[in-house]
C-alpha cells in the first residue's frame, strides 16, 4: 500500500483521502436525507405517480448528456485549462441546454400520446427547465472536481437535498400528488447550482474560441456519444416498461432502481468523482497507475460485493418496513437489480481508465459493442414475452458481459489483465453470495417481525463476512482501515487539519 514514497505520492495520498472522506461524507448524508424523503414520499404518494415521473426521467437524462457533450471530462482531463477554455465550454453548454429545452417543450404533446399519459405533457415542460439551471453551474462543478474540493460539493448537496426534500414532503401532504415530485427535482436544481455559484467564484469571460471547442470537444464528443448510448439504455426499461405496461409497474420499478442506486451507483459514484482526476494525475507513470488502477478495484469491490448481496437478502423485511405493505411487489425487482448493481462499479471504473488513457474513441467502439448485444437480449426478452422480471433478468446478464468486455480491453491499456481481475475479485464474489445465502435463509426460517429480521440479518451478514475476511487475512480490511483511520481521529479529537491524514 505503501508503493514509492516520495514528496508527489504523499501530496496525491492526501488529496484522495481527503477527497474520498468528503465523497464518502456526500454520499452517506446527501444519499441518507435523499434516501429518507423518498420513503417519506412513498408513504405519501400513490405508485403510479412515481411510475408517471420515470416516464420522463429518462428524456431528462438524455438530454443532459447532450448537453455536457463530454466537454466536461475533457476539462477535468486536461493538466492545463485556461479562462478562455473554462468561458468556451460554459456558453457551449448553456447554448445546447436552451435548444433540448426547446425541443423537449414542442415534443411534450407526442410522448404523452406515446406513453398514453396526458400528465407528463406540462410535467415534461417543467422539469426541462432543469437542463438550462444545472448548465449554469456546470462549470463552476467541474472545477470543484478537478480542484479535489470535495467538501464544498458535499455541502451545496446536503443542503439542497434537504430544501427540496422538505419541499417536496410540504407539497404531499398539502394533497399536490405527483406534482411533489416535480418541485424536489426543480428545487434541487435551483439550489444546487445557486450554492455552486455562491461557493465557487467563477465567471465566464464573454469569449467563445474555435480553438479551445475543437480540441475539447475533439476529446469528449465520443465520450458524449458512448455516455448518451449508455443513458439510453440504461433507462431503456422505463421507456419499455411505461409504453407496455401500467404505470402503477412503473411506479415499483422507479423506487426499485432509486433504492439499489444508494449503494451501487453512489459507491461508484464517489469513487469515480475522486479517482478520475487523481488518475488522470498520473496518466504518464505506467507503474503508479496501474498500482493506483488495482487498488481502487479490488478495494471498491471489497465494499460493494457483500453491500448488494446482502441487500438481495435482506430485501423483503428491508421494503416492507421502510415502505409498506403496498410496495411489497417491488421486492424482487430490487433483489434483481442488486445482482446486476454488483458489477456496476466494477464497469465504471474499467470504463474509466479508457478516459483516462485519452482513448475516447475505444471507450465509444465497446459502448456500442455492448449495447448492441444489449439490443438482443432486450428484443429476446419482450418476443418471448417474459414481462417486466425478463427485462430486468437481462439487466444482470448484461452487467456481466460488459465487465468481460470492458475489463479485457482496460486490461491491455494498464497491464491488468481480465484474468488478474477475476483472480483478484473471486474471493470477494464467492464469500459474498456464501453470505447473502446465510442471511436469506436466516430470514426465511426466522419470522421474528421485519424489524427484528432486519437487524439479525445485518448483524449476522456483517459477522460472517469480516470475520471471513479476517481470518483469511484480506489486505483491504487494512487499506480501509488507513482510510478511515484519520476520520476516526477526528471524530475523538473534534479537530480534523491535514496532519491528521499523515500517516
Amino acid at each position: 500500500m505503501r508503493g514509492i514514497i516520495n514528496s508527489k505520492d504523499t501530496s496525491l495520498k492526501q488529496k484522495t483521502i481527503k477527497g474520498l472522506f468528503w465523497t464518502f461524507g456526500d454520499l452517506i448524508a446527501n444519499q441518507g436525507i435523499q434516501f429518507s424523503i423518498q420513503i417519506i414520499l412513498a408513504r405519501l404518494l400513490l405508485p403510479e405517480y412515481f411510475g408517471v415521473l420515470g416516464m420522463i426521467l429518462v428524456l431528462i437524462s438524455i438530454s443532459y448528456c447532450i448537453i455536457d457533450g463530454g466537454i466536461t471530462q475533457a476539462l477535468i482531463r486536461e493538466q492545463d485549462v485556461c479562462q478562455s477554455d473554462y468561458s468556451t465550454a460554459f456558453f457551449f453548454n448553456l447554448i445546447i441546454s436552451l435548444v433540448m429545452y426547446g425541443l423537449l417543450f414542442v415534443s411534450a404533446p407526442m410522448i404523452g400520446a406515446f406513453f398514453n399519459e396526458p400528465r407528463i405533457i406540462w410535467i415534461l415542460r417543467i422539469l426541462s427547465l432543469t437542463l438550462v439551471i444545472s448548465s449554469i453551474s456546470i462549470i463552476q462543478k467541474t472545477q470543484l472536481i478537478k480542484e479535489f474540493d470535495f467538501k464544498t460539493q458535499t455541502k451545496i448537496n446536503i443542503i439542497a437535498g434537504l430544501f427540496s426534500g422538505t419541499a417536496a414532503i410540504i407539497f404531499a401532504i398539502l394533497g399536490f400528488g405527483v406534482w411533489s415530485l416535480v418541485v424536489k427535482i426543480l428545487s434541487l436544481q435551483i439550489m444546487q447550482s445557486g450554492l455552486t455559484w455562491k461557493y465557487r467564484k467563477w465567471k465566464p469571460s464573454i469569449v467563445f474560441k474555435y480553438e479551445s471547442f475543437k480540441r475539447l470537444f475533439g476529446f469528449g464528443w465520443k465520450i458524449m456519444f458512448s455516455g448518451l448510448i449508455s443513458t439510453i439504455y440504461s433507462n431503456i426499461y422505463f421507456i419499455l416498461i411505461g409504453r407496455m405496461h401500467t404505470a402503477v409497474q412503473l411506479g415499483y420499478y422507479t423506487n426499485a432502481v432509486k433504492l439499489n442506486e444508494v449503494v451501487s451507483d453512489s459507491i461508484a459514484s464517489a469513487i469515480l468523482r475522486v479517482t478520475y482526476p487523481v488518475l488522470s494525475s498520473i496518466q504518464d507513470n505506467e507503474e503508479r497507475l496501474k498500482y493506483g488502477f488495482k487498488r481502487i478495484i479490488k478495494t471498491t469491490n471489497f465494499i460493494n460485493f457483500p453491500f448488494m448481496v446482502g441487500l438481495a437478502a435482506i430485501a423483503q423485511p428491508l421494503i416492507l418496513l421502510i415502505f409498506g405493505e403496498r410496495w411489497k411487489p417491488m421486492v424482487v425487482y430490487f433483489q434483481l437489480l442488486c445482482f446486476a448493481g454488483m458489477l456496476y462499479p466494477l464497469n465504471a471504473i474499467n470504463l474509466n481508465i479508457f478516459q483516462v488513457k485519452g482513448k475516447s474513441d475505444l471507450y465509444l467502439k465497446l459502448n456500442i459493442v455492448k449495447r448492441v448485444i444489449l439490443t438482443i437480449l432486450i428484443t429476446v426478452a419482450v418476443y418471448l414475452d417474459f414481462g417486466i422480471l425478463g427485462l430486468i433478468g437481462v439487466c444482470v446478464i448484461d452487467s456481466y458481459i460488459g465487465f468481460l468486455i470492458t475489463s479485457f480491453f482496460s486490461g491491455k491499456e494498464v497491464s491488468y489483465s481480465l484474468i488478474e481481475q477475476i483472480k483478484d475479485l473471486l474471493f470477494f464474489y464467492i464469500i459474498s453470495i456464501f453470505m447473502g445465502v446465510i442471511v436469506y435463509l436466516f430470514g426465511i426460517y426466522a419470522p421474528i417481525g421485519n424489524f427484528f429480521t432486519l437487524i439479525f440479518q445485518i448483524i449476522i451478514g456483517f459477522v460472517v463476512y469480516l470475520g471471513i475476511c479476517m481470518i483469511a487475512k484480506v489486505q483491504e480490511i487494512y487499506i480501509i482501515w488507513e482510510l478511515i483511520a484519520p476520520i476516526l481521529k477526528r471524530i475523538k479529537t473534534k479537530r480534523f487539519n491535514d496532519k491528521d491524514l499523515n500517516y
